[in-house]
């Protein structure tokens, strides 16, 4: 890839990645919860799901969702339905003195697994395999996995860091409540565009 075409990759994965969507709504209100060190983890997993969807995106799923239709349809199903469960848990998180020791964040491994069932993740994906990607050899796809690992990881640990900075304002549980109920009605608003 010629360097301007780079440049335009790194922005288009340093754009979609800050921005708000299910996977920094979560790192936020993880941060709150539980603190920046317990949510890299989940940071982790989120930079290594989305890079590797990407590359499975450009090496043949994308040929696949193109078959069949029909598979659109049923992810769309699966990430509603799975969205809604995440924010009704966000919600009705127990303050952080109430929890039980086994009240943790994602891990790195479902962070990583989330990813299959974000429409922002599917969709940034898509996305860059077409336009950065549009020949699907093993090495421009690569590249685009690349840059969605270098740059995704400093972009999404800015939400969890925001999270930590609040988190002190959120030791009224009442305050904490209502971030949490804040947070799991963006998550829901999230999902417009895949409902639009």
């Amino acid at each position: 890839m010629i360097p301007a075409i780079l440049a335009s990759l790194f922005g288009f994965a340093f754009v979609t990645t800050v921005t708000p969507g299910p996977n920094n709504l979560m790192l936020m209100a993880s941060g709150a919860n539980f603190g920046f060190r317990r949510t890299m983890p989940h940071i982790l997993g989120i930079a290594g799901g989305v890079s590797l969807m990407a590359l499975l995106v450009g090496l043949g799923l994308m040929a696949l969702i193109e078959a069949v239709p029909a598979l659109n349809a049923v992810l769309k199903v699966v990430s509603v339905l799975y969205l809604l469960w995440l924010a009704f848990r966000i919600a009705t998180a127990a303050p952080i003195e109430d929890r039980s020791a086994k009240a943790r964040p994602m891990s790195l491994l479902q962070a990583a697994a989330f990813q299959w069932v974000n429409p922002k993740a599917w969709a940034m994906c898509l996305s860059a395999i077409t336009i950065y990607a549009p020949d699907r050899s093993l090495l421009s796809v690569a590249i685009v996995a690349g840059a969605f690992a270098v740059v995704s990881l400093p972009a999404i640990s800015l939400w969890a860091w925001l999270g930590t900075i609040i988190r002190q304002w959120l030791s009224s549980p009442k305050r904490l409540r209502v971030f949490n109920i804040s947070m799991a009605a963006l998550l829901v608003a999230s999902m417009y565009p895949l409902l639009a």
